[in-house]
């Protein structure tokens, strides 16, 4: 599943993505399980369970592009409709996979979601997240493809030199998340030890991924963030918002850089104000995300009564297009064959000899096809 290449395009003002693992035994019944408690509180509309072959072949209002085809890993393709502010209306689809090489049942299985609303995203609505996944630690849905991290919690460095490089650099190339390296200036207190992001508003809670590195890591940390990402560094007891590949335009280190954090367990605002302000910023969009917004636009299936009439009425007007298109294919082929028969019996006299036509016998409406043409005319119009 994860690509490094990168879509020129950024990520519509309008739609939320996420890519994540699921390590439980059974993810697509704990989404199942949420979605059907949130439609009975009626915190969504409505939404679908379908099978990846279905959703593949159902959906023929538009069409079809390889980049709305699941791909052969898929498991089950969900959707999943609600409205946020009242009256605007948001649309999303989860698919679950299979790792493309499951080395262990460690991997777990890996999920892509992609949500869009009629106008531009809100950090303030519910996160899509939490509409299919349960909010709950009991459920183990939240894990990033990088391994050993983890939303909605810290997610300590590794002590070893070469792997902490390694996860900065699959961080940034990997992920589509914002990550936040949070520098401990002394091992802090248990409210302190919580997670930041709990701070942070309900939509971008779940887009950003929070590091820490303990009081003895400052230098190492620092070190592999400039090796790795070209010069950001992360100052002593203080925390910056880590550049993914390609850059976002308009980052600058040192603009996302916050000099001091107190993790005493309350609001860290400068820095929350800085993760906000990197969010707002035009995200490139990589090629696999640019395909689950495809999806989700070009292979929609859970349509209200509405869209169910105007699908109804683009396909009737396809078929019949379709159907004119056949019928006037099929009277010109037939008139062509007859004019040649009709030209050949008059050349050759019937006899096999050519002759030349009488004035009197030549008739240009005597073709039978033309005859059997005006007689078809009376099906044709909108009539038919």
């Amino acid at each position: 599943m994860a690509k490094n290449s990168v879509s020129p395009t950024a990520v519509p003002d309008t739609a939320w993505l996420g890519r994540g693992r699921h390590l439980g035994p059974e993810p697509e019944r704990d989404v199942r399980r949420n979605l059907i408690a949130l439609k009975a509180a009626r915190v969504i509309d409505d939404f679908l369970d379908l099978d990846p072959v279905e959703a593949a072949r159902s959906s023929d209002l538009y069409p079809r592009d390889e980049s709305a085809d699941p791909g052969p890993l898929a498991r089950r393709v969900f959707e999943a409709r609600w409205r946020v502010a009242d009256d605007v209306t948001v649309r999303a689809q989860l698919t679950t996979y299979d790792p493309e090489s499951r080395r262990s049942e460690s991997e777990g299985v890996v999920w892509v979601l992609a949500a869009e609303a009629e106008r531009a995203w809100e950090a303030g609505w519910p996160s899509p997240a939490t509409v299919f996944w349960p909010d709950s630690e009991q459920v183990a849905w939240d894990h990033v493809t990088v391994p050993g991290v983890r939303l909605r919690s810290t997610n300590h460095l590794p002590k070893d030199d070469d792997e902490l490089r390694r996860l900065v650099r699959e961080c940034s190339r990997q992920s589509w998340f914002i990550h936040v390296l949070v520098h401990e200036a002394m091992t802090p207190e248990p409210l302190g030890r919580q997670p930041i992001t709990a701070f942070l508003p309900p939509s971008l809670r779940h887009r950003v991924v929070e590091h820490r590195a303990t009081p003895d890591q400052a230098l190492t940390a620092d070190f592999a963030l400039k090796r790795e990402l070209g010069g950001v560094g992360i100052p002593r007891g203080g925390a910056v918002v880590l550049p993914a590949e390609p850059r976002v335009p308009g980052y600058e280190a040192q603009r996302f850089t916050v000099r001091n954090v107190f993790l005493d367990g309350t609001a860290p605002t400068e820095l929350l104000e800085k993760i906000v302000e990197f969010a707002s910023l035009p995200q490139p969009m990589p090629a696999d995300a640019e395909q689950a917004l495809t999806r989700l636009r070009e292979g929609w299936h859970l349509l209200t009564p509405d869209e169910e009439l105007v699908h109804a009425r683009a396909m009737v007007t396809r078929y019949a297009k379709a159907l004119e298109a056949m019928t006037s294919s099929c009277d010109l082929y037939k008139e062509a064959a007859e004019s040649a028969l009709a030209a050949l019996a008059e050349a050759t006299g019937g006899e096999g000899a050519p002759r030349t036509p009488s004035p009197a016998t030549a008739k240009p409406d005597a073709s039978p096809l033309k005859a059997l043409t005006k007689s078809f005319g009376i099906f044709r119009g909108p009539s038919r």
